[in-house]
């Protein structure tokens, strides 16, 4: 058996059988006795040089073991089997005499004149036949069976396909783009535009050179699942559907997706973070849209942020990659001007819409009464969109009922026994109370679980809680609630989607999942029922994550040729972040932003990592903090703090502990890290996870 680096194969590790990629030389010396063979290569192509040095890049740059990110890579064990055969059936060149009926004349004409073979179940229904008549002809045989290959072939968008008229602006950036496609070779590109600029159609001239050169494009969204529109506007400009790659897929067809796209079969992929560790045979192309978006952050296993592994892959590959958003990130503005990446930007919304009209409504006085929480002034703007025929929507980013339920009587509040959290409650459909950490849920009780009395109060709201709210204030209009418990998947979103466009919906309640990409030509109004929410907490990126938050979910209104408006509800009008928005000054914000982290010594000027110390006992997860602790390394300029109690101390039943560690850019922390974790080894089942450059703080 001849093998060469990259191949897929199929070993003995102890008992077991498992499958892995040839990395390369033999890195130690092994004594021939206990060397095995390889037992099989497996049918996949191989694994590229680049892409098996991004696997090992990601590993060293988050600490992980490199089987850990190689395994994100052959995530469909299927796939690397060779495809099962199908047994089709076809006419006996010289077939026997036969009885011959109707049913069975049936048959035969559906497959005579060259047509080719096929599946018994799909033969019968072409001919309006029971299976029994086809099984009939094989045992007589007029019918052969045959074994052939399944038809994975998925239909290519067209690169030439033509494409809507585009502004001055847009056809500019776009040829810059292109040409980037043509020249080949590394760049990064900041494309940020005012949400309605077209953005989409800007990068998609890209996509369109790389599919004119026979190559593959990876799009990335923070919410594949819920891209009805994204994914229309692209069938519209090439032709065909693309690839998805999201965790509501089928297993068959993760498996089709994976080997259509190592083979090369699948011209663009479109895909949530996990599609930047598909193997693509010739990839061209790197689009990260929405890249400000936390959605983008791996929180569980190995730990990264796909929006800069996407560009590490870029560079690998010595190809381009495309970061797009109406609000960037800090980090990525913050490379813009450092000369790192190219700025591309779009001022003005297409087709002559106008930004929307965006106001502040002080709660402090305009509050509405007690257990309401839509505001008189909101109220009114409410009752005037309603009346000119047009659509608003509610933001509040808070799924269910309440975000708390407690016993006016004794005070007990509800909280889940795996996590230190509160239970969400949620009334729609069987009601029930729910962790949105573990998804530990339990029906919902009629009196206290304490002191057995029937008084208990729902604090706070929740998007559900706000639709009880409007249908007493307008029991007229159609409403609808759009959060991740209402939409579970594309389905659902193109259902929301349909029904919003054609206007069968007139007020939308809606959580982040509604904030960004949606274009809906008669929502004319947005209104935030609570401004504030993501500025409490100990978050660095607090500010600018509410920022980009509220921006974003204003960008919503006014999209069409109808002017758009938006209230704010705060109690904190005269924050930075209100301010910001109300005067549209976002390059003010972002310079004050940056100098506020660069004083406090924060990312993107510092460097972050945190370790988490969890395990199902607490008194062995306080050992192995202590004595992680102790060993801490002491180096100039590098700060390390805890270990602390996590702010959520107890996650899936697990108890946490924290470090955080601070370093200058310079200092190569990963390295730091991993002498520190050898000089402090863990045993049983306590587990240390390393996150660099940390989002949640959690």
């Amino acid at each position: 058996m001849t093998l060469a680096d990259g191949d897929f194969v199929r070993v003995p590790l102890g008992r077991r059988e498992v499958n892995g990629v040839v990395w390369g030389a033999a890195s130690a010396i092994v004594q021939e006795s206990k060397l095995k063979d390889v037992l099989a290569k497996l049918a996949p192509p191989s694994l590229g040089h680049d892409f098996r040095r991004f696997i090992d890049w990601v590993a060293a740059y988050t600490v992980s073991p490199p089987g850990a990110v190689l395994k994100m890579a052959m995530s469909v064990p299927a796939a690397l089997e060779p495809p099962k055969p199908l047994v089709v059936y076809g006419l006996n060149p010289t077939p026997p005499d036969i009885n011959m009926t109707s049913a069975r004349q049936r048959v035969i004409d559906v497959l005579k004149d060259g047509q080719p073979p096929r599946p018994g179940a799909e033969l019968a229904r072409a001919a309006a036949v029971g299976t029994f008549v086809v099984s009939g002809l094989l045992k007589a045989g007029v019918l052969l069976s045959l074994e052939t290959l399944p038809n994975h072939d998925v239909a290519m968008p067209d690169g030439a396909h033509v494409g809507p008229r585009l502004s001055p602006d847009q056809e500019g950036l776009g040829v810059t783009l292109a040409g980037d496609v043509i020249k080949g070779g590394f760049t990064a590109t900041l494309l940020d535009g005012v949400p309605g600029s077209g953005k989409t159609e800007v990068y998609f001239q890209a996509v369109a050179e790389t599919l004119k050169q026979g190559r593959q494009a990876l799009v990335l969204l923070p919410e594949i699942a819920l891209s009805a529109q994204w994914l229309d506007r692209f069938e519209r400009r090439f032709g065909a559907a693309p690839q998805l790659w999201h965790s509501d897929l089928t297993p068959a067809r993760r498996r089709d997706t994976w080997r259509a796209v190592s083979e090369g079969r699948a011209g663009v992929v479109v895909g949530a973070r996990s599609a930047l560790f598909l193997p693509f045979h010739d990839l061209a192309l790197i689009v990260v849209d929405e890249e400000h978006e936390g959605a983008f952050k791996q929180e569980e296993g190995v730990i990264y942020n796909a929006r800069d592994m996407a560009v590490v892959r870029a560079h690998l590959s010595n190809i381009p990659i495309v970061l797009a958003s109406a609000t960037p990130s800090l980090e990525s503005v913050t490379n813009a001007q450092a000369g790192r990446y190219r700025l591309l930007h779009l001022p003005e919304r297409h087709g002559g819409a106008q930004l929307p009209d965006i106001s502040l409504i002080d709660m402090r006085g305009e509050a509405p009464s007690a257990g309401h929480w839509i505001s008189p002034a909101l109220v009114d703007q409410l009752k005037q969109t309603f009346a000119a025929g047009e659509q608003a929507m509610l933001f509040l980013n808070r799924r269910g009922y309440a975000p708390l339920t407690l016993c006016r009587t004794c005070g007990h509040r509800f909280a889940c026994p795996n996590c230190t959290t509160w239970l969400v409650t949620h009334r729609r459909g069987a009601g029930r109370m729910q962790c949105h950490h573990c998804g530990y849920a339990t029906p919902m009780p009629d009196k206290c679980p304490a002191c057995e009395k029937e008084t208990l109060a729902a604090c706070g709201p929740g998007v559900e809680r706000l639709a009880e709210e409007v249908a007493e204030l307008f029991p007229d209009i159609r409403t609808d609630i759009a959060a991740s418990d209402s939409i579970a998947g594309p389905k659902a979103a193109a259902e929301l989607v349909a029904r919003i466009e054609a206007h069968d919906v007139d007020l939308i309640i809606g959580t982040q999942i509604v904030a960004k990409g949606y274009h809906f030509p008669m929502l004319t109004l947005v209104g935030v029922v609570d401004a504030d929410l993501g500025l409490s907490g100990g978050d660095l990126r607090a500010a600018e994550r509410t920022y980009q938050l509220l921006y974003q979910v204003a960008g919503r209104a006014g999209r069409a040729q109808r002017p758009g408006r938006v209230a704010l509800q705060t109690y904190m009008p005269d924050h930075p972040v209100m301010q910001a928005l109300l005067s549209g000054q976002r390059e003010q914000f972002i310079e004050i932003e940056a100098g506020a982290r660069k004083q406090a010594d924060m990312p993107p000027f510092s460097r972050l990592a945190a370790l988490i110390v969890s395990g199902p006992f607490e008194a062995e997860v306080d050992k192995v903090a202590v004595q992680l602790g102790r060993a801490a390394p002491n180096f100039k300029d590098v700060m390390i703090l805890g270990p602390a109690v996590a702010a959520l101390a107890k996650i899936r039943g697990r108890h946490r502990r924290r470090f955080l560690v601070r370093a200058p850019k310079q200092v190569d922390i990963q390295a730091l890290i991993t002498a520190w974790m050898a000089a402090s080894p863990v045993a049983g089942k306590v587990r240390i996870q390393v996150d660099i450059d940390p989002y949640s703080f959690l």
